[in-house]
């Protein structure tokens, strides 16, 4: 099994500030795998905001949490994540981006550069001090590496006084591997 992959290694890099994180985003609920990832890893006192425009997605996730007893802490939102603003008005600890579309799922429905970069711009904009990032892109379709470069077109912008960003990306395998971005915020601007 290959254990450095994008998502075990998002999950690894933000599990020391899940741990304490009171308001926590899931961007991308899909089939609720970061969702109880969130979940189990995070205070009781802990808030995690699931979203997902993919109604099917939203009743995985639940029922996900819900076999795993860990659904007590999460909102479900059925509604694209660039509408956070609308949702939460306070502090981002932790977020979490896994993009593309639902696995087995019609490709037709998956998330876009243009609503990925507002909800990126949005959390970046509301993130703590010490919060966190993480954003997985699938740069092995179209509409992926449309996302993927204005995910970095994005992130290279941060000022490095602020925010501290990191790219992963997996050199030696082919086919366009996912690739990850985290962002921490470094600076109480």
């Amino acid at each position: 099994m290959q254990t450095l992959n994008a998502i075990r290694v998002a999950q690894q890099l933000l599990l020391s500030k899940v741990a304490c994180a009171t308001c926590i985003v899931d961007a991308t609920a899909g089939n609720g795998k970061d969702t109880l990832f969130l979940a189990q890893n995070s205070p009781e006192n802990g808030i995690i905001y699931a979203f997902d425009v993919q109604k099917n997605a939203i009743a995985t996730s639940k029922k996900r949490l819900m076999e795993h007893n860990a659904d007590n802490k999460v909102q479900f939102i059925l509604d694209s994540h660039a509408n956070v603003k609308s949702y939460i008005d306070r502090e981002i600890d932790v977020a979490m981006f896994n993009l593309g579309y639902l696995p087995g799922e019609c490709h037709t429905t998956m998330t876009m550069p243009e609503s990925t970069i507002q909800a990126v711009t949005d959390i970046t904009n509301q993130l703590s001090h010490g919060g966190i990032i993480s954003v997985v892109t699938y740069p092995g379709h179209d509409n992926g590496q449309k996302e993927n470069r204005a995910v970095r077109d994005y992130v290279i912008t941060l000022a490095a006084e602020e925010f501290t960003v990191l790219c992963l990306d997996m050199i030696n395998h082919g086919n366009n591997p996912p690739i990850l971005y985290v962002i921490e915020k470094i600076s109480r601007k």
